[in-house]
């Protein structure tokens, strides 16, 4: 049994966009190709950096288009969500001015309404970037159980009539099937291996080379506006607030981290610091939905925090991980389609230890809904 390429292309959608990009391409113009996602994007798991998916489907184009003079932007970050993508499309991507755009969310979003409403903000960001960059989505599955945001993730393509490629509907069932084994694709049933990386790229690179000789691609022209969005679309003009914008309304223990960002999978960078039971900041920020970044590390033990909205507990900031992979950047939602307008968002330390290795370290403060 071999994949079967056709069932990969769940959306073929308004291909405009894509083949203004094959045109200008094969002309031998200046093309920038980003990929935003998480970290299947980034690369996890691949042997070497140049074996990730998203590298091959970037050496798809050159090699398609040998006289174009490409740039390519791999903006995944491991364990984020399109909540994060949201926060920062426009930084890590959209300011690179790409004319493609590779989006990925389908194994780090959770099937459901708010990953919907996230996803579609990122959508909507990345189409309406004034140069019309084409963009595509392609959804990734666990390979043990077959979980997957591309109900949800789906709508959105077919709202927005971008092209959309499924492992779900290609890879997957070579599983099911037994034709291959787990093991031969992916380690640990969430991020490919280099066989699985390679089989990724193919199914999406097979879709673009039908798009681009119009096997299925559509006569539809470029679209500059947007359809009305399906969700209350609360994400989509979300503002990351780090120390070098917050504003700060209180500060009592807590250290701005002002080292050097050299890259954006520097994750822990930009933020601030704190050790001290009792160490609080606050942060005035408006919207209606509210997000705090912050770290959880393996180095245990770790301080704990709360966060509170306007006076009002509204998470726990446990800086322990449990997991043994790596320290992780975590985003909790404060408050989610709250009042809009002005609010205080207020991070104190609760729980500290003489034997903790690092300090707590608060990341961001994203406001949306404005």
């Amino acid at each position: 049994m071999e994949i079967d390429y056709k069932e990969g292309i769940k959306n073929v959608g308004n291909t405009a966009r894509l083949r203004k990009v094959f045109e200008r391409a094969a002309n031998g113009e200046k093309i920038t190709i980003a990929f935003l996602g998480g970290s299947i994007t980034q690369g996890s798991l691949a042997s070497k950096p140049e074996l990730c998916y998203a590298a091959r489907v970037f050496a798809w184009w050159k090699e398609t288009f040998p006289k174009a003079e490409f740039t390519y932007i791999n903006a995944g970050i491991g364990a984020t969500d399109s909540q994060f993508g949201c926060a920062r499309a426009a930084e890590d991507v959209l300011s690179y001015t790409p004319d493609v755009i590779s989006v990925e969310y389908a194994v780090n979003d959770s099937s459901n309404e708010h990953y919907l409403e996230t996803f579609e903000g990122v959508v909507r960001k990345l189409l309406s970037a004034p140069n019309l960059p084409a963009v595509y989505t392609f959804y990734n599955v666990c390979y043990d159980n077959g979980a997957s945001a591309e109900l949800q993730h789906s709508k959105v393509a077919r709202h927005y009539n971008i092209p959309a490629f499924s492992m779900q509907s290609t890879i997957y069932p070579l599983l099911l099937s037994g034709d291959i084994k787990n093991r031969d694709i992916t380690p640990d049933d969430l991020h490919p291996n280099d066989l699985g990386h390679q089989m990724v790229a193919d199914v999406i690179t097979y879709g673009l080379n039908k798009f681009r000789v119009c096997d299925v691609c559509s006569d539809v022209q470029i679209i500059a506006t947007l359809p009305a969005p399906i969700t209350a679309n609360a994400y989509e003009d979300s503002v990351r607030f780090r120390n070098k914008n917050a504003d700060i309304v209180e500060n009592s223990g807590w250290t701005p981290d002002e080292s050097r960002q050299e890259v954006i999978t520097d994750i822990f960078k930009n933020g601030w610091t704190a050790t001290q039971k009792g160490a609080k900041i606050a942060f005035r920020v408006s919207g209606s939905c509210i997000g705090v970044q912050y770290r959880r590390t393996i180095q245990l033990p770790a301080p704990v925090a709360v966060a509170k909205v306007d006076g009002e507990v509204k998470a726990v900031l446990d800086g322990n991980f449990d997991e043994t992979w790596g320290d992780k950047l975590c985003l909790d939602t404060l408050l989610d389609h709250g009042a809009a307008g002005e609010h205080i968002v207020e991070i104190e330390i609760t729980e500290a230890h003489e034997e903790d290795v690092l300090p707590m370290y608060i990341v961001s403060v994203i406001a949306s809904g404005n």
